[in-house]
């Protein structure tokens, strides 16, 4: 059977970055980090994840933050579950644990980060039958170790099927940010791979062939290492088309055209929600509202994403007529795009209308969030 990449409908990726801190140096690089992977992600000459499959969580100031979406994401995923997080990894002084790092963590202080344990339980509840996971941190190989654990600690622990762990760096190494580049070393060459392809590589780029192209790339530049941990042969899994094999003669047309749209509505997306993940809700708004200008065929999902953030940030800012008019436009197309995002339409829009006095109105948007959830869901009036 001929391979292909992870059916992006049944797909989820969260793109975790932590690059502020009160008690650690900062790293600026890692805003880019999630946004650009987010982009390449979602662009469909790379992979076409749909843009409200893709999490980013910028700046985490808890565990909670940091792993609910990966919860969230875990039990809507049933093909492949992603994972990223760029930030520092950590060391806690009573242990040899891998720790993740928040805003408030401090050095050698395992309690004031997220154990690595931690999210390798949100992973082993998920449903997708793959589960990947990239740390670009310091430490990160010990993630590697941790997941996989040694024989007995499989059979105690009952093993995460189809796990693959890429880390930047090897258990006892730090990770490389260098001052002044947009990106860390390691995503650097991530994302060079998205977006260029491998040269004289295969069609489809699967995960060991990643990995040994991201080993030599940093081995030749003497920087730190990637390593990685996988079980059930997960890394022949195909993740990304080969850039570097698309014929350049190929005649742009219609399907350009849609990619282009779908990867302004992506990127759109991604820098409204780093402005407001940053207290900048204000410049945020007009980047949505370009983005929602952005009609893509077939691609109500997209723009259903752009809408309820557009509509949480409006409400955010007392203008709620105008939310109001963007989940009613939305609740026009939830019957066209099931799941967890039209069902979120029908409640915010409800919780809008209730507290706007229109109580039956509300009462109908929800029953309508209950038929889609049944599978039923007739067109919206």
């Amino acid at each position: 059977m001929t391979a292909a990449l992870p059916d992006p409908g049944r797909s989820r990726a969260v793109l975790i970055g932590t690059a502020s801190y009160r008690h650690l140096p900062q790293l600026p690089a890692v805003e880019a980090n999630v946004v650009d992977l987010a982009a390449a992600l979602c662009d469909a000459s790379v992979w076409g994840l749909p843009v409200q499959h893709c999490t980013v969580v910028t700046d985490p100031q808890s565990a909670t933050a940091m792993l609910d979406p990966v919860l969230g994401a875990g039990d809507e995923a049933t093909d492949t579950l992603v994972v990223y997080y760029a930030g520092h990894g950590m060391r806690d002084a009573e242990s040899a644990d891998l720790y993740l790092g928040l805003g408030d963590s401090r050095e050698n202080v395992g309690y004031t980060a997220v154990a690595y344990q931690h999210l390798r339980a949100a992973l082993r509840g998920s449903r997708a039958r793959r589960k990947i996971v990239v740390l670009d941190c310091c430490f990160s190989g010990r993630a590697a170790r941790t997941l996989a654990g040694d024989v007995d600690a499989l059979a105690a622990q009952a093993a995460v099927d189809g796990a693959y762990v890429l880390t930047a760096s090897p258990g006892d190494r730090l990770a490389l940010a260098p001052d002044g580049e947009r990106h860390t070393a390691f995503t650097r060459e991530l994302l060079a791979v998205l977006r260029d392809g491998v040269r004289d590589g295969p069609e489809l780029i699967d995960l060991d062939t990643l990995y040994r192209v991201l080993e030599e790339r940093l081995r030749g530049k003497n920087r730190p290492l990637p390593q990685r941990s996988q079980e059930n042969g997960v890394g022949r899994l195909p993740l990304a088309r080969n850039k570097a094999r698309a014929g350049r003669g190929t005649p742009a047309g219609p399907v350009l055209e849609a990619e282009l749209r779908a990867a302004l509505v992506a990127t759109g997306l991604n820098i409204a929600r780093l402005l407001r993940a940053r207290g900048q809700t204000r410049d945020a708004l007009p980047v949505l509202r370009l983005a929602l200008q952005e009609q893509t065929p077939e691609g109500s999902g997209s723009l259903l994403a752009v809408q309820l953030e557009l509509s949480e940030m409006l409400a955010e800012t007392g203008q709620i007529r105008e939310a109001l008019e963007v989940l009613e436009t939305a609740f026009q197309q939830v019957h066209k795009v099931h799941g967890p995002d039209a069902v979120l339409v029908c409640r915010r829009l409800a919780d809008l209308l209730q507290e706007s006095g229109n109580h039956i109105q509300a009462c109908e948007v929800l029953k309508h969030a209950l038929d889609i959830a049944q599978g039923d869901a007739p067109p919206a009036r």
